[in-house]
């Protein structure tokens, strides 16, 4: 890390600095920043975000147990590979911590991500047969599961009451003292892709704490970035927005700029400073250092597919990556429109014309757009159906970018929140989740109609999801998956009235769901967020706010997408025994009617306007972003197959299955499709 050092004024000492710049401002923080600063930590607890001695005490006497149990597992594995009791009784092994817990911002009922780091002489199978079963036998650990063939494979357990995902790293040393430093470079020597991705967590986690020049402020201003960022339903990696590392990065980068300023000072320049970034710089912590070890490293001279990143966040430890690839033209699109809204609230506040409450307050997903793609999982059992909906939720980022592509598709934002299936929606003993995707369309001025049709954009997304389900085995009997356009006026036929107007509730309410379990996958019917893999649970997402601002992406009035062409595409999948290239023929079933009807056609008269190109809505919203794919430049039918383009979006190889994977059979795949037929037109 380079450290300099800028002059202060009347003869002070020189402040050392951190990061690969000068500080904006050295100034040091006022009286009224420090009252605005226990504002912010007042207006945050009704959300649950800070946990008490008791739970925090109980934390570490149960990791204080996990390093107890790891050192006698290791020493066993030791004695039954015959090595000396003399090296048995010294060979250690420790329980790392990284992510919120490590950071010193997890919330209420978060888990803790954790890593065991083992001497050379145990293997990654020890961990996931040995280790396993010992970890069955223990009465205080519940809800046991390994992930063994995961890009970062991991144990995931219920010990006393607090969820924790272990990942393993094997290290190349005869022993682990409990000293250990994961920082250095050279503990990285020799060792296979999987340990170096284990490690990867914990030596991000201590270089972040390590680069910011005060931690205490750092955290709080962390905390309440991640509770905005939830509340405003933009926390997701998984979902092509920023995780819980990107959100720390970013603070981070605050704090090397504002070395002294106080939390609620700094929650304003983070805001200040990325609302006004130009991407896709990237945002560095330190400069990146090559330490030789020939390990893939970010950098966009060397690999042109780098240079395609929208929003690159790089981590601070070697080997440097970006941990925002899964970022598209539409979510940097959203969360730059969000740091400008957060920018124009905290000028409010430290204006003393609000209050810091109505930086949490959510928008109104449901009254945004004017028109929506529902796309719905279901499975026949409860214990299919968490595993169907995991697998469709990873991939949701892969229709999103399909639907950029669209020519005629100017934004597609994807609500993080899921929804469990209505009554009216759903068989009796479906299990069903729903997720809510808002479309904006361009314009098309002086045309009498214009078929948009989404089928392309639809099947190549089912596609994918079918062939991952079905190279990795889970397919089973039930598993569906159906994607539905709706305007906003119907969506009360998918949603109760509570979600689609939401009223304001009392701040017991509010502590009620902030309380409201601990456990990641939320039951079916809550209206919380769904499971995510960097979503501290126990912090409310969607309590509603009284006085919602008017959308930046809100249409005008007098224009209108009235008609779109999308084909209904519903898969059931029975039976896997055999497999058939991808694209197989459609049976001949007879057509499933889309449900609810009144999606399925819409028409109303229309007057034409003197031009004939199409252009975009007046939104509020940017589209002109550096690097954004290419749009299609027509929507492809299915009688036209020789013109539909390729997909090119570049998404990582651990992410999707080869191209070349089959998918399921024909005969054992029921595809079901039904058109929808819109068209893009507009009126007065």
């Amino acid at each position: 890390m380079k450290e300099m050092s800028s002059t202060m004024p009347s003869g002070q000492q020189p402040q050392k600095h951190y990061g690969i710049t000068s500080a904006i401002s050295l100034a040091p923080p006022r009286e009224i920043d420090h009252q605005y600063t226990k504002k912010l930590c007042d207006a945050m607890k009704p959300f649950g975000v800070f946990e008490d001695e008791e739970e925090l005490n109980h934390r570490l006497a149960v990791l204080g147990k996990l390093n107890n149990f790891v050192k006698e597992w290791i020493a066993e594995i030791s004695e039954l590979k015959n090595l000396p009791p003399s090296a048995i009784s010294c060979v250690g092994g420790k329980i790392f911590t990284f992510g919120s817990y490590r950071l010193g911002v997890h919330t209420k009922g978060a888990d803790i991500d954790a890593l065991c780091v083992a001497p050379r002489h145990v293997e990654r199978s020890d961990f996931f047969q040995s280790f396993f079963e010992k970890l069955k036998q223990h009465e205080e650990i519940k809800d046991l599961r390994a992930v063994e063939d995961a890009f970062v494979p991991v144990i995931k357990f219920k010990f006393d009451g607090i969820e924790i995902d272990l990942l393993f790293a094997r290290l190349a040393l005869q022993s682990i003292p409990d000293n250990l430093d994961l920082r250095g470079d050279s503990i990285l020597r020799n060792l296979d892709i999987r340990c170096i991705r284990s490690l990867n967590g914990c030596r991000v986690t201590d270089e972040i704490l390590y680069l910011v020049p005060n931690k205490e402020n750092f955290r709080l201003t962390l905390r309440a970035i991640k509770l905005w960022a939830k509340r405003r339903g933009i926390y997701s990696n998984m979902l092509g927005f920023l995780g819980g590392v990107s959100w720390a990065m970013l603070v981070a980068r605050t704090c090397q700029l504002y070395p002294n300023a106080v939390a609620a000072t700094l929650v304003h320049k983070f805001f200040l400073v990325f609302s006004k970034w130009e991407w896709p710089n990237p945002v560095l912590l330190k400069q990146p250092e090559d330490s030789n070890l020939n390990l893939p490293v970010w950098d966009p001279r060397v690999n042109p597919a780098d240079r395609y990143h929208l929003m690159p966040i790089i981590t601070p430890a070697y080997p440097q990556q970006n941990s925002t690839y899964n970022v598209s033209t539409s979510t940097r699109t959203i969360m730059s429109e969000e740091f400008k809204y957060g920018l124009s609230v905290t000028d409010e506040i430290l204006q003393g014309k609000a209050e810091w409450s109505k930086l949490f307050e959510p928008p109104n997903f449901f009254q945004k757009y004017k028109h929506y793609i529902v796309l719905t999982a279901s499975a026949s059992t409860e214990e299919n159906h968490l595993e169907w909906i995991g697998l469709v939720e990873s991939k949701i980022r892969v229709l999103v970018g399909n639907l950029e592509r669209n020519e005629y598709i100017t934004l597609a934002h994807v609500n993080p929140q899921s929804f469990p299936g209505s009554k009216e929606n759903r068989n009796e003993n479906d299990f069903v989740s729903m997720w809510f995707i808002g479309i904006i369309f361009k314009k098309v001025e002086n045309a009498e109609s214009v078929n948009i049709d989404l089928t392309f954009d639809i099947q190549s997304f089912t596609d994918t999801v079918y062939r991952q389900a079905n190279n990795i085995n889970m397919l089973k009997d039930g598993m569906k998956i159906e994607a539905t356009h709706v305007k906003k006026k119907q969506l009360h036929q998918y949603l109760p009235p509570e979600v689609l107007q939401k009223k304001k509730r009392s701040i017991a309410e509010l502590n009620r769901s902030s309380n409201g379990g601990s456990s990641k996958r939320l039951s079916l019917d809550s209206s919380h967020l769904d499971s995510s893999r960097d979503t501290d649970s126990g912090t409310p997402f969607n309590s509603p706010t009284s006085k919602p601002s008017k959308p930046a992406s809100d249409t005008d009035d007098r224009c209108d997408v009235l008609i779109v062409y999308v084909k209904l595409i519903s898969v059931s999948c029975s039976n896997f025994a055999t497999l058939s290239p991808p694209y197989p023929e459609e049976p001949p079933l007879k057509a499933k009617p889309p449900s609810p009807p009144s999606s399925s056609s819409i028409s109303s008269s229309v007057k034409p306007t003197a031009t004939s190109s199409p252009r975009e809505e007046p939104n509020g919203l940017e589209d002109s972003i550096n690097g954004a794919p290419s749009k299609r430049p027509h929507s492809p039918t299915q009688e036209d197959p020789t013109k539909r383009p390729k997909n090119t979006e570049r998404l990582p190889s651990m992410e999707l299955p080869d191209a070349s994977s089959p998918l399921p059979a024909s005969n054992s795949c029921r595809v079901v499709k039904n058109s929808i037929k819109l068209a893009l037109n507009r009126h007065k």
